[in-house]
């Protein structure tokens, strides 16, 4: 109701994934994987200065393979507005059937660049209440088990964590049925406590979007899903409120929870969010929207550890104005968000 995420589905996971090295295609086709080391998608991206940004770049992204093909066809004006993405570090979704080899995978693509990898876990059972990212693990042994493969991927290495996108929000707003919530406060509390006893990993809770509500109503929901153990929380995920009001909703709910710190998601913020239209739907693929802050640690509050791309720019939304299906790459949109931006 107040965003569906847009997950990429497990193929499309297992093609990015930086060790099984398959050619994703950008025209929104499937791959198949080859089991090769990537390099290089032939569009040259390079990392982003570490003391800024220390995150790693997928240079085998959907996004550089795009800017590859722009150039290949002589495309130059929109390999340079789709190089904005590519040259970003942007979260990989870890897909539903290989999280120890994705893991494995973009951590170690990352440690090979000196680089942290971010990560989003999207997976819970009843994930986004039959919307269009719908699905998630059968149950919460299927669930336990994935958590504990992701974990295996990312052993040592440096990870950031971003933790399920809207299943705490979706507790408290009505959309996931009670009969469920006892359960899924267990495993977040469990996926918590098995990521950080991992050496190097970060672990940030989603926790909603500056227009959904009121800290007030979400604060006490985070403490039972252990929100105490994690590093911080994460804000905006896959939405499009202002770099400046997911300032203030973290600060607000950073004070309720024991001062933690938080994220933000300004991957396609930059004109804020969408007005018009129906309201029910206005977070899915809305016209208008333009990139937002590049990723940085350096942000414009001491709470605020980063600013991050955590929605992968240019991959849709779901099935509504006409987009592809929820996490499938959409050029035409990728486009509009590049050539919106100032930066």
């Amino acid at each position: 109701m107040y965003g569906s995420r847009g997950v990429p589905a497990s193929a499309r996971a297992r093609a990015s994934a930086v060790v099984l090295g398959a050619a994703l295609l950008v025209t929104g086709c499937s791959s198949s994987d080859n089991g090769k080391k990537p390099g290089d998608a032939g569009a040259r991206i390079t990392q982003q200065p570490k003391d800024a940004d220390p995150f790693w770049v997928n240079p085998d992204g959907t996004a550089a393979r795009q800017v590859a093909a722009y150039e290949k066809d002589g495309k130059d004006a929109d390999a340079d507005q789709i190089r904005k993405i590519a040259e970003q570090p942007t979260a990989e979704w870890i897909g539903t059937e290989n999280p120890e080899q994705e893991a494995r995978g973009f951590t170690e693509a990352a440690a090979e660049s000196d680089r942290t990898a971010l990560l989003v876990l999207y997976n819970i059972p009843h994930r986004d209440c039959g919307q269009y990212s719908q699905g998630g693990a059968a149950d919460g042994d299927a669930y336990r088990a994935w958590i504990d493969g992701v974990a295996r991927g990312i052993g040592d290495r440096a990870a950031t964590v971003v933790l399920e996108p809207d299943a705490v929000l979706h507790l408290v707003n009505g959309c996931t049925p009670d009969e469920f919530h006892e359960e899924r406060y267990d495993l977040l509390k469990g996926a918590i406590g098995k990521l950080k006893s991992l050496k190097n990993t970060k672990v940030y809770l989603d926790a909603g979007n500056a227009g959904w509500g009121h800290p007030d109503q979400i604060f006490q929901p985070l403490q039972w899903a252990g929100i105490d153990r994690a590093d911080g929380f994460a804000v905006n995920v896959s939405n499009f409120y202002s770099t400046e009001d997911s300032l203030a909703y973290g600060k607000q709910l950073s004070a309720k929870v024991g001062g933690k710190h938080f994220v933000i998601d300004t991957s396609r913020n930059g004109n804020g969010p969408y007005t018009g239209g129906s309201p029910d739907e206005r977070w899915c693929n809305p016209p208008g929207r333009a990139l937002g802050e590049p990723p940085t640690t350096k942000t414009a509050d001491p709470l605020a550890d980063a600013y991050l791309w955590i929605k992968r720019p240019g991959e849709s939304d779901g099935e509504c104005k006409g987009g592809p299906k929820a996490g499938n790459w959409w050029p035409t949109y990728a486009l509009k968000l590049a050539k919106a931006s100032t930066s």
